[in-house]
């Protein structure tokens, strides 16, 4: 079984990425793999772009519906979401998506701090195990 390139994999999706971004656009990583790759492709989108993207970071463990089953297995980091999200095309960033319970979790969350125009995800792989009706848009 050959594993795949993630530098091709980061490349895919920043080119899958780079169109919804706009003035109103704001990136969300998800703790705890989606933060590097937000900051990796926010990096790069802000170089191309030759301006500040807003972005920001979630935990949602405790928001998650499972929460009871599976305990808080690792320091719940803190969420920072240092911009208005009333308004944003939100893009949340995580590295792998399988059930779908996480990105729910951090959508609840989310909608604590406003109502979004838009939220998107962005995954760098699906593993194709979705339990909810979410999938990654790109």
């Amino acid at each position: 079984m050959r594993l795949p390139d993630p530098e091709q994999l980061l490349d895919r999706l920043y080119d899958q990425l780079k169109p919804h971004i706009n003035e109103e656009t704001a990136l969300v990583g998800i703790y705890t793999g989606g933060v590097w790759l937000m900051e990796k492709l926010l990096h790069r989108l802000q170089q191309d772009l030759g301006r500040e993207i807003a972005h920001g970071k979630m935990d949602a463990a405790m928001y998650r519906d499972d929460y009871a089953k599976r305990g808080l297995k690792t320091a719940a980091q803190p969420t920072h979401i240092p911009f208005d999200v009333n308004g944003k095309h939100i893009v949340l960033i995580d590295d792998i998506f399988y059930t779908g319970r996480t990105t729910r979790a951090v959508m609840n969350e989310l909608f604590d701090y406003g109502r979004p125009a838009s939220v998107k995800l962005a995954a760098l792989i699906n593993r194709g195990g979705a339990e909810l009706p979410i999938r990654p848009d790109m």
